[in-house]
């Protein structure tokens, strides 16, 4: 079995300088006024730090990591997200894709994303990509981990993500190769594809493109990030449903609008001419002080 640790949204907290007469008047300003109003005091670096060290307890065979690593797009926090990323997981056992928080306002390549390459590099590229390489194959195992981006620069008060047709042809064509390999088929975005989980000015737009791809190719399993509680959310495949399993953020304590700190442990195995998933759900609970297990399920 291949064991795959799904965490998404940290938020990393990142000591920032004050802002500048520009950032005033962009949308970081609106982000920074929610950070200071509270959303700050939710996002904690103490409870992030926990739930590391309990997905390394776990010893999983790859993680993933959904988007929303920074908050504000700075450059500073592309720099230091990229160390706290290196800090725990190498590249070869790590793969993320950006989330909207991740593009909040325009920033040039070699300041963000850049930085962040080695973790969402397929296995066929070398040297240095751009944001248009997405979508990318990771194969680990008998697993092909097939990364999208959906985060796009948005207007002030939107966090609504795209893909785009010419990414969406080309996960097409990665499926159906990968289906073509003998691969159990992961495909990770930040924004979640199912109606109605998120707000309209909070959803993927192309929803729908993406759930007709997976419709006439098919995957094994679709995991995101962005909506603030768990998902089970399956969409129409070739044959049957797709699972789509989401998470709320890694570092947010329980509150009223967040479900608070929760990972998936994957496990995918082969069984005869199918694939089998077990889901393991670990969620912060405070009266424990620590990530316990709450469910436990088998997919067929």
């Amino acid at each position: 079995m291949f064991r795959l640790a799904h965490f998404s949204d940290p938020h990393l907290h990142h000591a920032e300088a004050p802002p500048s007469l520009a950032e005033r008047f962009s949308k970081r300003s609106l982000s920074r006024w929610s950070w200071a109003r509270g959303r700050g005091a939710l996002q904690r670096p103490e409870l992030l730090a926990a739930a590391i060290a309990d997905i390394q307890a776990h010893a999983p065979d790859h993680w993933l990591c959904s988007g929303d690593i920074t908050n504000l797009s700075l450059p500073d926090e592309f720099a230091a997200a990229g160390r706290w990323l290196a800090s725990f997981a190498s590249t070869e056992t790590l793969s993320i894709v950006p989330g909207n928080h991740d593009a909040l306002v325009p920033v040039p390549w070699a300041e963000s994303w850049a930085l962040w390459q080695p973790w969402m590099r397929g296995d066929d590229e070398m040297g240095s990509v751009s944001a248009s390489h997405f979508p990318y194959r990771r194969v680990r195992g008998e697993v092909a981990i097939i990364g999208l981006s959906s985060a796009v620069s948005t207007p002030p008060g939107f966090a609504s993500g795209r893909l785009g047709a010419a990414q969406l042809d080309a996960l097409a064509e990665l499926l159906l190769a990968s289906q073509r390999d003998g691969l159990a088929r992961v495909v990770m975005l930040h924004h979640p594809p199912a109606d109605g989980v998120v707000r309209a000015r909070k959803a993927l737009e192309d929803r729908a493109a993406f759930r007709k791809v997976i419709a006439g190719c098919g995957a094994e399993l679709v995991v995101h990030g962005h909506s603030r509680d768990a998902r089970f959310d399956p969409i129409r495949g070739p044959v049957g449903l797709v699972p789509v399993l989401g998470v709320p953020s890694i570092s947010a304590i329980p509150n009223p609008k967040d479900e608070g700190a929760r990972w998936n442990l994957i496990g995918l195995a082969r069984d005869a001419d199918r694939w089998t998933i077990e889901v393991t759900a670990r969620r912060w609970l405070p009266a424990a002080a620590a990530f316990v297990t709450t469910a436990h399920y088998r997919i067929v």
